[in-house]
Protein backbone atom coordinates (compact mmCIF):
# COMPACT_ATOMS: atom_id res chain seq x y z
CA UNK A 1 0.00 0.00 0.00
CA UNK A 2 1.38 3.51 -0.81
CA UNK A 3 0.74 6.66 1.08
CA UNK A 4 0.49 9.57 -1.77
CA UNK A 5 0.20 13.60 -0.41
CA UNK A 6 -0.31 16.60 -2.15
CA UNK A 7 0.40 19.79 -0.47
CA UNK A 8 -1.06 22.76 -1.66
CA UNK A 9 -1.36 26.12 -0.21
CA UNK A 10 -5.28 25.43 1.29
CA UNK A 11 -5.52 21.92 1.41
CA UNK A 12 -3.51 18.72 1.81
CA UNK A 13 -4.80 16.27 0.12
CA UNK A 14 -3.96 12.06 0.92
CA UNK A 15 -4.08 9.34 -1.55
CA UNK A 16 -4.00 5.32 -0.46
CA UNK A 17 -3.52 3.66 -2.96
CA UNK A 18 -3.34 -0.41 -3.72
CA UNK A 19 -1.19 -1.60 -6.14
CA UNK A 20 -2.39 1.31 -9.60
CA UNK A 21 -5.87 1.53 -7.48
CA UNK A 22 -6.48 4.74 -5.83
CA UNK A 23 -9.00 3.28 -2.74
CA UNK A 24 -9.38 6.05 -0.43
CA UNK A 25 -8.56 9.83 -0.07
CA UNK A 26 -9.44 12.57 2.43
CA UNK A 27 -8.28 16.06 2.92
CA UNK A 28 -6.98 18.09 6.05
CA UNK A 29 -6.61 22.26 5.59
CA UNK A 30 -3.20 23.52 5.07
CA UNK A 31 -2.38 24.98 8.68
CA UNK A 32 1.21 26.13 8.53
CA UNK A 33 0.92 25.92 12.11
CA UNK A 34 -0.22 22.52 12.42
CA UNK A 35 1.73 19.74 14.56
CA UNK A 36 3.25 16.47 13.55
CA UNK A 37 0.98 14.61 16.24
CA UNK A 38 -2.15 16.87 14.39
CA UNK A 39 -1.33 14.93 11.01
CA UNK A 40 -0.46 11.85 12.83
CA UNK A 41 -3.52 11.34 14.51
CA UNK A 42 -5.96 12.07 12.02
CA UNK A 43 -4.33 10.15 8.99
CA UNK A 44 -4.78 7.51 11.60
CA UNK A 45 -8.19 7.85 12.41
CA UNK A 46 -8.83 7.67 8.84
CA UNK A 47 -6.94 4.29 8.39
CA UNK A 48 -9.15 2.98 11.63
CA UNK A 49 -12.34 3.94 10.28
CA UNK A 50 -11.97 2.87 6.51
CA UNK A 51 -10.05 -0.17 7.76
CA UNK A 52 -6.48 0.04 6.72
CA UNK A 53 -3.65 -1.22 9.10
CA UNK A 54 -1.13 1.33 8.42
CA UNK A 55 1.98 -1.60 8.74
CA UNK A 56 0.09 -2.54 4.88
CA UNK A 57 1.94 1.26 3.94
CA UNK A 58 4.92 0.10 2.50
CA UNK A 59 6.10 3.60 1.24
CA UNK A 60 5.24 7.48 1.74
CA UNK A 61 5.54 9.51 -1.55
CA UNK A 62 4.45 13.61 -0.85
CA UNK A 63 4.61 16.95 -3.16
CA UNK A 64 4.83 20.12 -1.71
CA UNK A 65 4.56 24.00 -2.37
CA UNK A 66 4.52 24.65 1.59
CA UNK A 67 8.04 24.32 2.57
CA UNK A 68 6.79 25.63 6.16
CA UNK A 69 4.87 22.57 6.85
CA UNK A 70 7.36 19.97 5.70
CA UNK A 71 8.61 19.28 8.83
CA UNK A 72 5.29 18.33 10.58
CA UNK A 73 4.43 16.02 7.97
CA UNK A 74 7.51 14.09 7.21
CA UNK A 75 7.73 13.76 11.37
CA UNK A 76 4.08 12.19 11.45
CA UNK A 77 4.84 9.31 8.91
CA UNK A 78 8.03 8.78 10.46
CA UNK A 79 6.20 8.71 14.06
CA UNK A 80 3.04 7.37 13.57
CA UNK A 81 3.72 5.07 10.18
CA UNK A 82 7.31 4.54 10.43
CA UNK A 83 8.30 5.23 7.05
CA UNK A 84 10.77 7.68 5.81
CA UNK A 85 8.98 9.59 3.11
CA UNK A 86 10.09 9.92 -0.40
CA UNK A 87 9.37 13.94 -1.53
CA UNK A 88 9.59 14.85 -4.88
CA UNK A 89 12.14 17.27 -6.24
CA UNK A 90 14.34 16.34 -3.94
CA UNK A 91 14.82 12.42 -2.68
CA UNK A 92 12.64 11.72 -5.42
CA UNK A 93 13.07 12.27 -9.88
CA UNK A 94 10.68 13.60 -11.78
CA UNK A 95 11.08 11.77 -15.09
CA UNK A 96 10.27 14.65 -17.29
CA UNK A 97 12.19 16.60 -19.67
CA UNK A 98 12.15 20.61 -18.50
CA UNK A 99 12.63 23.08 -20.74
CA UNK A 100 11.73 26.13 -17.88
CA UNK A 101 14.40 29.08 -17.98
CA UNK A 102 15.39 27.99 -14.50
CA UNK A 103 14.08 24.38 -14.01
CA UNK A 104 14.08 25.00 -10.29
CA UNK A 105 11.40 27.69 -10.73
CA UNK A 106 8.37 25.43 -11.21
CA UNK A 107 6.35 23.86 -8.61
CA UNK A 108 6.57 20.27 -8.12
CA UNK A 109 3.31 20.03 -8.49
CA UNK A 110 2.89 20.95 -11.98
CA UNK A 111 5.76 18.79 -12.89
CA UNK A 112 3.94 16.13 -11.31
CA UNK A 113 0.30 16.83 -13.70
CA UNK A 114 2.39 17.27 -16.38
CA UNK A 115 4.11 13.68 -16.22
CA UNK A 116 1.09 12.37 -15.07
CA UNK A 117 -1.26 13.43 -18.14
CA UNK A 118 1.44 12.68 -20.17
CA UNK A 119 1.55 9.47 -19.42
CA UNK A 120 -2.50 9.01 -19.28
CA UNK A 121 -3.13 10.74 -22.25
CA UNK A 122 -0.26 11.63 -24.40
CA UNK A 123 0.80 14.73 -25.88
CA UNK A 124 0.76 17.29 -26.50
CA UNK A 125 -1.62 18.74 -23.76
CA UNK A 126 -2.20 21.62 -21.41
CA UNK A 127 -3.25 20.96 -17.91
CA UNK A 128 -4.99 23.33 -16.28
CA UNK A 129 -5.07 23.10 -12.10
CA UNK A 130 -7.58 24.79 -10.35
CA UNK A 131 -5.95 25.47 -6.68
CA UNK A 132 -5.32 28.67 -4.80
CA UNK A 133 -4.16 29.50 -7.77
CA UNK A 134 -4.86 28.09 -11.57
CA UNK A 135 -2.26 26.88 -13.40
CA UNK A 136 -1.68 26.23 -16.87
CA UNK A 137 0.98 23.46 -17.85
CA UNK A 138 2.35 22.60 -21.67
CA UNK A 139 3.75 19.61 -22.42
CA UNK A 140 5.20 18.64 -26.21
CA UNK A 141 4.74 15.83 -28.24
CA UNK A 142 7.27 13.58 -26.56
CA UNK A 143 6.58 14.63 -23.30
CA UNK A 144 8.61 17.69 -22.33
CA UNK A 145 7.42 19.99 -19.79
CA UNK A 146 7.42 23.64 -22.34
CA UNK A 147 6.31 25.85 -19.60
CA UNK A 148 2.77 27.42 -19.30
CA UNK A 149 1.05 30.84 -16.55
CA UNK A 150 0.06 31.27 -13.37
CA UNK A 151 -2.71 32.63 -12.89
CA UNK A 152 -4.98 34.03 -9.54
CA UNK A 153 -7.38 31.22 -8.48
CA UNK A 154 -11.23 32.26 -8.12
CA UNK A 155 -11.62 31.85 -4.83
CA UNK A 156 -8.38 34.71 -4.46
CA UNK A 157 -10.68 36.65 -6.16
CA UNK A 158 -13.44 36.48 -5.17
CA UNK A 159 -12.11 36.91 -1.30
CA UNK A 160 -10.25 40.29 -2.78
CA UNK A 161 -13.80 41.55 -3.50
CA UNK A 162 -15.17 40.98 -0.44
CA UNK A 163 -12.55 42.51 1.84
CA UNK A 164 -12.08 45.18 -0.09
CA UNK A 165 -15.87 46.53 -0.47
CA UNK A 166 -18.02 47.90 1.86
CA UNK A 167 -21.29 46.21 0.70
CA UNK A 168 -20.52 43.38 -1.45
CA UNK A 169 -21.21 39.68 0.74
CA UNK A 170 -18.63 36.96 0.89
CA UNK A 171 -21.22 34.10 -1.68
CA UNK A 172 -20.98 30.72 -2.29
CA UNK A 173 -18.95 29.58 -5.07
CA UNK A 174 -22.05 28.02 -7.68
CA UNK A 175 -22.79 29.02 -11.11
CA UNK A 176 -26.26 30.45 -11.41
CA UNK A 177 -28.92 30.36 -13.94
CA UNK A 178 -28.21 32.98 -15.73
CA UNK A 179 -25.61 35.28 -16.85
CA UNK A 180 -28.05 38.80 -15.71
CA UNK A 181 -28.09 38.35 -12.14
CA UNK A 182 -31.09 39.63 -10.50
CA UNK A 183 -29.52 40.40 -6.80
CA UNK A 184 -26.61 41.10 -5.49
CA UNK A 185 -25.59 37.27 -4.81
CA UNK A 186 -26.69 36.17 -8.31
CA UNK A 187 -24.84 38.86 -10.21
CA UNK A 188 -21.39 38.47 -8.15
CA UNK A 189 -21.59 34.49 -9.00
CA UNK A 190 -22.44 35.31 -12.75
CA UNK A 191 -19.20 37.41 -12.44
CA UNK A 192 -17.02 35.03 -10.51
CA UNK A 193 -18.19 31.98 -12.91
CA UNK A 194 -18.46 33.18 -16.23
CA UNK A 195 -16.03 36.09 -16.09
CA UNK A 196 -13.18 33.00 -15.17
CA UNK A 197 -14.72 31.02 -17.48
CA UNK A 198 -13.77 33.49 -20.20
CA UNK A 199 -10.58 34.34 -18.99
CA UNK A 200 -9.60 30.69 -18.69
CA UNK A 201 -11.01 30.42 -22.47
CA UNK A 202 -8.86 32.94 -23.56
CA UNK A 203 -5.73 31.66 -22.02
CA UNK A 204 -6.09 28.52 -23.40
CA UNK A 205 -6.85 30.36 -26.82
CA UNK A 206 -3.99 32.50 -26.81
CA UNK A 207 -1.34 29.05 -25.83
CA UNK A 208 -3.12 27.30 -28.61
CA UNK A 209 -2.28 30.46 -31.42
CA UNK A 210 1.30 30.64 -29.68
CA UNK A 211 1.69 26.73 -30.34
CA UNK A 212 -0.06 26.61 -33.43
CA UNK A 213 -1.94 23.94 -32.67
CA UNK A 214 -4.74 23.25 -30.38
CA UNK A 215 -3.45 20.43 -27.96
CA UNK A 216 -5.81 18.12 -25.60
CA UNK A 217 -6.58 20.01 -22.56
CA UNK A 218 -7.03 18.20 -19.15
CA UNK A 219 -8.26 19.92 -16.43
CA UNK A 220 -7.97 19.06 -12.41
CA UNK A 221 -8.52 20.67 -9.47
CA UNK A 222 -11.78 21.24 -7.27
CA UNK A 223 -13.52 23.92 -9.52
CA UNK A 224 -12.70 22.12 -13.11
CA UNK A 225 -16.40 20.96 -13.76
CA UNK A 226 -17.77 24.10 -12.99
CA UNK A 227 -15.43 26.54 -14.98
CA UNK A 228 -14.87 24.41 -18.54
CA UNK A 229 -16.83 20.63 -17.60
CA UNK A 230 -15.44 18.28 -19.77
CA UNK A 231 -16.23 18.90 -23.67
CA UNK A 232 -16.74 22.25 -23.21
CA UNK A 233 -13.50 23.98 -22.50
CA UNK A 234 -11.69 20.58 -21.53
CA UNK A 235 -11.55 16.97 -22.99
CA UNK A 236 -11.20 15.24 -19.74
CA UNK A 237 -11.75 16.74 -16.18
CA UNK A 238 -9.61 14.66 -14.20
CA UNK A 239 -9.74 15.36 -10.45
CA UNK A 240 -7.06 12.71 -8.81
CA UNK A 241 -4.10 13.46 -11.34
CA UNK A 242 -1.53 15.03 -8.86
CA UNK A 243 -2.36 11.57 -6.91
CA UNK A 244 -1.97 9.41 -9.87
CA UNK A 245 1.00 11.41 -10.85
CA UNK A 246 2.83 10.67 -7.76
CA UNK A 247 2.01 7.16 -7.56
CA UNK A 248 3.29 7.00 -11.79
CA UNK A 249 6.94 8.84 -10.20
CA UNK A 250 7.30 6.55 -6.89
CA UNK A 251 7.06 3.30 -9.74
CA UNK A 252 9.16 4.48 -12.22
CA UNK A 253 12.01 5.13 -8.99
CA UNK A 254 11.39 1.59 -7.85
CA UNK A 255 11.79 0.20 -11.43
CA UNK A 256 14.89 2.47 -12.17
CA UNK A 257 16.38 1.42 -8.66
CA UNK A 258 15.64 -2.55 -9.77
CA UNK A 259 13.02 -2.61 -7.17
Amino acid sequence: MLLAIDIGNTNMEFGIFDGDTLTSKFRLVTNRNTTADEVGLSTMQFFSIHGYNPKDVEDVIITSVVPQVMYSISHAMRKYLKKDPLIVGENLEIPIENRYDNPREVGADRLVNSYAAFRKYSGPLIVVDFGTATTFDVVSKDGAYLGGLIYPGIKISMDALFQNTAKLPRVELVKPARVIGKNTVDSMQAGAIYGYTGAVANILSEINRELGQAPAVIATGGLASMIGGQGDLFQTVDSSLTLEGLRMIYEHNRLACGK
